[in-house]
């Protein structure tokens, strides 16, 4: 099968197209033909061993000294099950799904093998695609930045009323928190940069910020809630925003909450979908040929919501 393999470390280059052996399910796997991943921003932090110095020999003793260990990156996907193992209950050959495959990676090839009765994501989760979805918005972040706001805005316990600010309202994590705040009943200020001012009001944001102007620093309100979704808020200016009584959320500090998801998590955003209360957002699309492409856009991080990986090649 087709594949794309990270080769060491470094620039966008080292990712190279490959053949390799097409998996076989185990009894409680399922045998995933893919057809939409993305180009996560995990994806590129991986790729290029982008982790501060401190952080650099227990990521490479985890990851791979020299190069990824599990070569074919790939946080996330949606496809069509073609196989299951003999004990897989939930799903059959046919079903269309969405799933995370956990530290295990993988959805940067045509095939992938997902269990099915592990509730966690760091070993890999799968729902059936939301009917409300393509394939393509599938793929497109709900098991990656939609659970990662799901599970950090749980720790807020938001109630209606309360004033929520996201900071990076337009990227991966920001789209959903924007949506999922404002489900909660909040009033809800997105911050971004001047191009994504109208997209951040579309998901539902009752005010916006243009960091690019300034707009942040003369801000004189406070929220009971500051969500810092791409760890780039200085501690201070997030601190003085929730004032004396507010919540300070911020995406990398409180990863360790993604650890408690579930398959239930990922079951209730995709009934949202469903229930047209939650949507994704597509930046850009590329094929799969052009894999080194996608990562060199996703590391300008310029990027607004997702950009996608079309696996199948097809329209």
């Amino acid at each position: 099968m087709r594949a794309i393999i990270c080769t060491r470390y470094g620039p966008p280059e080292v990712l190279q197209p490959a053949e390799v052996p097409k998996p076989v399910p185990r009894e409680d796997e399922v045998l995933i033909r893919v057809h939409y991943t993305t180009c996560h921003f995990g994806d590129v932090r991986v790729r290029a061993a982008m982790v501060p110095l401190a952080m650099q020999i227990p990521f490479r003793l985890f990851m791979g000294i020299r190069k990824p260990r599990r070569g074919i990156l790939g946080f996330e996907l949606s496809g069509v099950v073609e196989a299951a193992g003999r004990s897989v209950r939930r799903f059959k050959p046919g079903d269309a799904v969405l799933a995370a495959p956990g530290f295990s990676l993988g959805a940067y090839a045509e095939y992938i093998c997902i269990p099915t009765e592990i509730s966690d994501i760091r070993k890999g989760l799968i729902v059936h695609k939301p009917s409300a979805m393509s394939f393509a918005e599938a793929a497109a972040g709900l098991a990656t930045g939609g659970l990662t706001a799901h599970a950090i805005l749980r720790k807020a316990n938001i109630r209606p009323g309360q004033r929520v600010l996201i900071y990076g309202a337009s990227g991966s994590v920001g789209v959903f928190a924007v949506q999922l705040a404002r489900h909660s009943g909040a009033e809800v200020t997105g911050v971004c940069s001047t191009g994504n001012l109208d997209l951040v009001r579309s998901l539902g944001a009752h005010a916006v910020i243009d960091y690019a102007k300034g707009e942040l620093e003369s801000c004189k309100g406070t929220f009971d809630v500051v969500f810092d979704t791409v760890a780039k808020l200085p501690s201070g200016q997030a601190r003085r925003l929730a004032g004396p009584s507010g919540i300070c959320l911020d995406v990398a500090k409180d990863a360790r909450l993604l650890g408690k998801l579930t398959t239930a998590d990922l079951e209730n955003l995709a009934a949202m979908v469903d229930r047209r209360e939650l949507r994704t957002v597509i930046d850009r699309e590329y094929p799969l040929a052009r894999i080194v492409d996608a990562h060199a856009y996703v590391q300008t991080e310029r990027k607004r919501g997702h950009v996608v990986i079309n696996v199948r090649n097809e329209p």
